[in-house]
């Protein structure tokens, strides 16, 4: 059997050619990353965690109308998908007041905003991911208005989607990253994961404590520990509902 040809290496997945130029192996890594990779470690479990809570997420906004570049699972720790572009911007929307939103606004914690925020940041390491306002994302020609247009309005039907989800599992979806990118047809589609390295999660069942209500990566990034227990019982929930 030939070795796949490595596409690409993040910090999360490895990206792998298939025999289809349209369709690419994305293997889900245990490594983790914070503050803009300064902080390294491995969470036991996490790529295949990640991979199941990702697949199940992306199959059930598929079922929505909202087309994802998912195409199946052929390992715990593997999906394939379909070839996109990604458009260079982390689209990050946010339902309540938490990490740099609270950094950079002074809001407290916890404050639950009265509309959705959708925030555009910069893909770009060596900048520090920046955050952009509309008119720099377009300046810059990191994606068209239209582009832009889309991306806002499926990024906010994206999130009625999972928080009627994650509310049925006792969790509450605080803020999400995702990412965009374009097929060989010029497509948008839904693309990267959507999990606890992706999302921030609070346990409605553990009460205010904002330590124990945790179940994504931060608490890898404040070394609050049990890291692998928290992603494994989003994906339980998860499970129990899909």
């Amino acid at each position: 059997m030939s070795v796949p040809t490595k596409l690409y290496e993040g910090k999360a997945k490895i990206i792998y050619l298939t025999d289809d130029p349209e369709i690419l192996l994305a293997v889900f890594k245990d490594d983790a990353t914070a503050f803009n990779a300064q902080k390294r470690g491995t969470i036991p479990e996490k790529g295949r965690i990640n991979n199941s809570i990702s697949s199940k997420l992306f199959q059930f906004l598929e079922a929505r109308g909202i087309r994802t570049h998912f195409i199946d699972t052929p390992a715990a720790n593997q999906m394939r998908i379909r070839a996109v572009k990604i458009l260079p911007l982390e689209v990050v929307v946010r339902n309540i007041a938490a990490g740099s939103l609270c950094q950079q606004t002074g809001l407290p914690l916890g404050t639950v905003l009265k509309m959705p925020l959708v925030d555009f940041y910069y893909k770009n390491d060596q900048l520090g991911d920046p955050l952009l306002t509309r008119d720099r994302l377009l300046l810059m020609e990191l994606a068209t208005p239209e582009q832009v247009d889309s991306i806002t309005h499926l990024a906010l039907k994206i999130n009625d989607f999972l928080k009627e989800l994650f509310q049925r599992c006792n969790i509450i979806l605080v803020d999400f990253k995702l990412e965009f990118g374009l097929d060989s047809q010029q497509q948008l589609l839904l693309a990267d994961e959507i999990s606890p390295d992706t999302c921030r999660l609070w346990d409605m069942s553990a009460g205010d404590d904002p330590n124990l209500r945790v179940l994504d990566k931060d608490r890898f990034r404040r070394d609050l520990g049990n890291v692998e227990d928290a992603y494994q019982e989003v994906l339980k929930r998860i499970l129990n509902e899909l």
